[in-house]
């Protein structure tokens, strides 16, 4: 009996992964990933869902403040094309007008089949969907849950996908695609708890991994946001698209240290939050755009009339597009008028001006950012202020992909959400998120699923070459001594924080470029004791190849673009170009291993687009 055990412990110990086949692979479990995988679906596709955290910690959740869409529900001059034409001016005419128009159309009937599928949205007075205004937006657009709209999103998607018989492998990583010629085929992943490899074999693939945010110190993304989707996509011989754009979200948490970062909703200032510097003035109605400025928006009721749904007072100016608002805070810190601990004050105690009971008004409105600032700040956002500052938030920048069915420049090689860009241009209007996760969740599903449809069967894949990339991966556990993954990726997100964070300069930036292609070098070196089992170093020894790709293409795109526009700000330039608003960086791996930088004309828009933009500024 004894001998028998060891010959079979022999052979498990021989098999060195195991294989699945789906005809859709899905990579990726938030918004865009649960949606597209329903898509897929629902044709009878079988479909696999990998995640590399728990099903339901997507970072989609964390998405508060609501999702836009032109319904029209409280203000009825709202419609697909005022959508569509806010959704350009805010990405600074750099978006794919294509993207931005299939979603200013379809982005009311995702919202719908939402609510079909059971997600409980806060209400008008007679019964239909509340929408609050939002930064950038011209009317009040945002369908909302209170502030958790994110995670009513999830909890739904999650309900209803879970009747379309999806297999699921939650806390597993993709690190490797396997391509034939110019289409993906499969790909490598490890399971993040015991170590364990597995192989997808896949006739389609659909990335959804979100973007990059723990490249820098202070962002709120979870840890998860590594750049895995885009550095799988790159490295598979997809191009990559305007990746200097970063967003730095306005207001995050900034004391006390232990949260800094820390996501505080859009929402604040939606209903109602105004910013206040050290000095108590409101520092937002200096500088204001042309395009916002009103005789009547001149003092703080105005403000308020207008975030309570009055249509003919103005919009005030902490709805002003979130790069815009980023970098006046960052001002007032700089010239010394900043909030004590380095921020700036976000003011929403102070309705009670002008609403009966404002301490259940704001429970109510705000229950998330109530017990949020509460439990982890001591603050009591219904009687004090909060402090806020900028934090890393979202990427605009991303793979490559198809206006229409989402497919990357590789063939069977799918992106949605926030990996995939082009819909958001230079920057992203708050709201736009959410509807982004459905609409193109849904398309690309839909089209991996014809593309999977097309193909008999399942390609073979090299046994040997699975093996050494299994070996590949083990060196950081297998070394006896070698770099502290952890020190590399503190020193990366400090020197991207530093350099490469909302003031930019050719000097920093060369720098940035030097110390990141140094790092790589010493991440070849890698070294995480112990075994493969339950070993976080290890994991983070794997994910410095995707923090270190990402931050280089950043780095090289924001280098080329001598202006600023939108998330990407240079401090020798600080004004647009002419020329900068005629192209999209593109960033792609040579022959020989480099990275590439080439500038592509920006998509064209119609005629018939014009006259939409032209009619709505």
């Amino acid at each position: 009996m004894l001998h028998w055990s060891l010959d079979r412990l022999e052979n498990l110990l021989s098999e060195r992964y195991t294989t699945h086949e789906y005809d859709v692979l899905i990579i990726g479990a938030g918004g865009a990933g649960l949606r597209a995988a329903i898509e897929a679906a629902s044709v009878g596709d079988s479909v696999g869902v990998v995640c590399k955290s728990l099903l339901g910690k997507a970072h989609t959740v964390m998405a508060e403040g609501g999702m836009a869409a032109s319904m029209g529900n409280v203000d009825e001059r709202d419609d697909w094309k005022v959508h569509f034409a806010d959704t350009m001016r805010g990405g600074q005419y750099l978006n794919n007008c294509n993207m931005a128009e299939h979603h200013a159309k379809e982005a009311a009937d995702r919202v719908h089949e939402l609510e079909e599928w059971g997600a409980l949205f806060d209400r008008t007075h007679d019964g239909k969907i509340l929408q609050r205004n939002f930064g950038g937006h011209k009317y009040p657009r945002l369908a909302h849950v209170g502030d958790r709209t994110g995670l009513e999103m999830i909890r739904t998607l999650q309900d209803h996908g879970i009747h379309q018989g999806l297999d699921f492998h939650m806390e597993v990583t993709i690190f490797h695609f396997f391509c034939e010629g110019n289409r993906v085929v499969g790909a490598l992943a490890y399971e993040r708890e015991k170590g364990r490899f597995l192989l997808f074999k896949a006739k389609a693939i659909v990335i959804a991994t979100g973007g990059y945010g723990r490249a820098f110190k202070i962002t709120s993304n979870s840890w998860e946001y590594t750049g895995d989707g885009q550095t799988l996509a790159y490295d598979a011989g997809a191009d990559l698209l305007d990746m200097e754009f970063v967003q730095f979200h306005p207001t995050g948490m900034v004391w006390p240290p232990s949260v800094r970062g820390i996501l505080v909703t859009e929402g604040v200032r939606g209903e109602g939050g105004i910013l206040t510097n050290s000095e108590g003035n409101r520092f937002m109605f200096e500088d204001v755009p042309p395009l916002y400025q009103s005789s009547t928006a001149d003092n703080e009721e105005e403000g308020w009339r207008y975030v309570t749904g009055d249509k003919e007072a103005s919009r005030p100016p902490e709805l002003l597009t979130r790069d815009h608002v980023a970098r006046k805070i960052v001002k007032e810190v700089k010239e010394g008028r900043g909030s004590e601990h380095g921020g700036a004050y976000l003011d929403i105690a102070w309705i009670k001006e002008h609403i009966k009971d404002s301490e259940s008004h704001i429970k109510k409105k705000l229950p998330s950012m109530y017990h949020q600032f509460k439990e982890l700040a001591g603050v009591d956002i219904t009687k004090e202020k909060m402090e806020v500052g900028p934090t890393t938030h979202y990427a605009m920048g991303g793979i490559r992909v198809d206006a229409d069915t989402q497919m990357s420049t590789v063939d069977g090689l799918f992106a949605c959400g926030e990996c995939a860009a082009g819909l958001h241009g230079a920057n992203r209007l708050g709201g736009n998120s959410l509807s982004d996760l459905l609409v193109f969740g849904k398309r690309a599903g839909e089209y991996a699923a014809k593309f999977a449809e097309g193909l008999d069967s399942f390609s073979e894949i090299d046994s040997d070459e699975v093996n050494r990339l299994v070996e590949e991966a083990l060196k950081p556990v297998d070394r006896t001594e070698g770099e502290n993954p952890y020190l590399i990726q503190q020193e990366l997100q400090e020197t991207m924080q530093d350099l490469a964070g909302i003031w930019r300069s050719e000097v920093g930036l060369k720098e940035a470029i030097d110390r990141i292609r140094g790092y790589a070098e010493r991440a070849k070196q890698a070294h995480a004791p112990g075994n493969r089992e339950y070993n976080p170093g290890w994991h983070t020894a794997l994910d410095l190849h995707n923090l270190l790709t990402v931050s280089e293409a950043l780095c090289l795109s924001a280098e080329q673009r001598t202006e600023s526009r939108g998330g990407h700000y240079r401090e020798e330039f600080p004004a647009k170009s002419e020329e900068g608003s005629t192209y999209n960086t593109v960033v792609r791996k040579a022959r020989d291993g480099s990275m590439e930088v080439e500038r592509v004309p920006v998509v064209p828009q119609s005629d018939e687009m014009k006259v939409i933009i032209g009619a709505n500024e």
